[in-house]
């Protein structure tokens, strides 16, 4: 009965010290620039580690436990953008940089509306029964719209402030687009399939199966209630 146990515990052992690591990485960034003389790059950087911990402590504050496999790749996700990407400057040196961040916050984003809906949906506190493609609608939705305001964003401080985080205007922007909805596109298949289907085997149900088994409290009584309809 405490077999499967064990991988989930090595799993979440593995991510709290690739998390950790990280940190440590960005501390040691911050030491070298300080020594550079980039003191504002220091306290972007710094700051940049305090924002890291930002979904543990939401998810200790709604008492939520957040698989630590989208907890790492959350602050991943950080580290690319705000560290690597700004600081040291990566959107300006590599031309692919600002496309695979794209694509990745079009997966991230996609399995956040996802999974939101989704937990939405089996929640106790929701009395709600959505189609799986609604489910899977929205978590494109959801993505997309994230992006486009990221991008109003970046030309209101071009606007704003004579910033360049738009690159080439136009072009960059609909470049971002596309790769954003690209990635949203797989996510919300992938969810659609694993809501018509239980012989799926894809990371997103792992996450959402572990979400639910560690999240008791959240959907105890409506999984109750449907064995005693099946009944």
């Amino acid at each position: 009965m405490n077999e499967p146990a064990v991988p989930a515990q090595e799993t979440s052992r593995f991510h709290r010290h690739f998390s950790n690591a990280l940190k440590l990485l960005l501390l040691i960034g911050a030491a070298w620039l300080g020594y550079e003389g980039h003191y504002q790059a220091v306290v972007e950087t710094l700051a940049i580690i305090v924002i890291t911990y930002v979904p543990p402590h939401l998810s200790a504050r709604f008492r939520v436990h957040i698989p630590p496999e989208f907890e790492s790749l959350a602050i991943l996700f950080i580290c690319m953008t705000l560290f690597l990407g700004e600081v040291l400057d990566f959107y300006n040196r590599y031309w692919w940089w600002d496309i695979v961040l794209h694509a990745e916050s079009g997966f991230l984003l996609g399995i956040v509306g996802f999974v939101m809906v989704y937990i939405l949906n089996e929640a106790d506190s929701a009395d709600l029964d959505l189609a799986p493609g609604f489910i899977a609608l929205f978590a494109f939705a959801f993505s997309v719209a994230l992006g486009v305001i990221w991008e109003i964003f970046e030309f209101a401080m071009d606007s704003l402030f004579g910033l360049n985080m738009q690159k080439s205007g136009l072009v960059d922007t609909m470049w971002d687009l596309i790769v954003d909805c690209v990635g949203a596109l797989v996510i919300s298949v992938m969810g659609y399939i694993f809501l018509l289907t239980s012989e799926t085997d894809s990371f997103l149900e792992r996450w959402i199966d572990r979400f639910v088994a560690e999240n008791p409290h959240l959907f105890q009584r409506k999984r109750q209630q449907r064995k005693l309809d099946l009944e």
